[in-house]
């Protein structure tokens, strides 16, 4: 893979990195304290760490769904978080109007599964020159993310990057297709997986979206073992809290053995312990 900068970090294939936080802001000082716990283990792990939450959880289910503080706010907080940790944050973009307000405070653009295929989104979204991040849509194909690179590469910008979040296996179903990830790597650019809604059932509550969080292990370790660049996963100290995403978000007390499973399946196979 060809390395990408997203803000103070290179992410070049010599360790995992980790995009990770609550699915959506709640509160300041919430979404702070899963941040700053995920930094802790990151550095003890030696893993690169980006911060994400979204302050617009635009395609929920049911318009009584939670939505997260909105575009002002919601960049007003993460500012701040990015001030307080250190670290590169995400957050997701859903139009083209986002882009100016949400590329001032935000190192790394991400692009929802549901609009991947949105050409003036994400032309527009690498023309901010901020590293973008586009998230295969549940019903693409991964060769046909070549031609959504193609877009962003049109607009000039090198720091891009592709995540896999499981395609759509009837209703309200998902499954992952490990050979995405060696498919997708061969477009040069990093390879995520998102092991969080993979295990999405998406609809399956009727008016929201349930989840098998017990799989989020086997599949993050099998995507590892497929020779992932990172990981994305959604992190809550109490998930059956959260208010969004609540049957598929990670425990935060699961992540660090979790992550030293990752560290030491990605070890062998990229040959890091000979």
């Amino acid at each position: 893979m060809r390395p990408i900068q997203v803000g103070n970090l290179t992410l070049d294939g010599s360790r995992l990195f980790l995009i990770a936080g609550p699915c959506v802001i709640e509160s300041y000082e919430r979404t702070l304290m899963i941040g700053r716990e995920i930094k802790k283990i990151c550095e003890r792990l030696g893993v690169q760490y980006i911060f994400k939450a979204s302050y617009d959880k635009a395609n929920r289910s049911s318009i009584k769904s939670f939505r997260g503080p909105g575009l002002e706010k919601g960049l007003e907080i993460l500012a701040a978080i990015k001030k307080e940790l250190q670290v590169p944050v995400l957050s997701d973009v859903h139009d083209v109007s986002q882009l100016e307000p949400a590329s001032k405070v935000l190192d790394w653009l991400q692009i929802p599964a549901f609009l991947c295929r949105q050409t003036d989104l994400v032309y527009n979204a690498a023309k901010t020159g901020k590293a973008v991040n586009v998230k295969k849509g549940q019903f693409m194909a991964p060769e046909d993310m070549k031609n959504v690179l193609g877009k962003m590469e049109a607009a000039g910008n090198p720091n891009l990057s592709l995540t896999e979040r499981g395609v759509s296996f009837g209703y309200h179903n998902l499954v992952v297709d490990m050979r995405s990830f060696p498919i997708m790597r061969q477009f040069g650019y990093p390879v995520i997986f998102d092991a969080t809604h993979s295990v999405q059932l998406p609809g399956g509550m009727g008016t929201s979206t349930g989840g098998q969080r017990e799989f989020i292990p086997y599949l993050a370790r099998a995507a590892a073992a497929a020779g992932v660049d990172g990981f994305f996963m959604e992190v809550h100290d109490n998930p059956p809290e959260g208010l969004s995403d609540s049957t598929n978000m990670l425990y935060l007390s699961s992540l660090e053995d979790l992550l030293k499973d990752l560290i030491a399946i990605d070890n062998v196979v990229k040959g890091r312990n000979k």
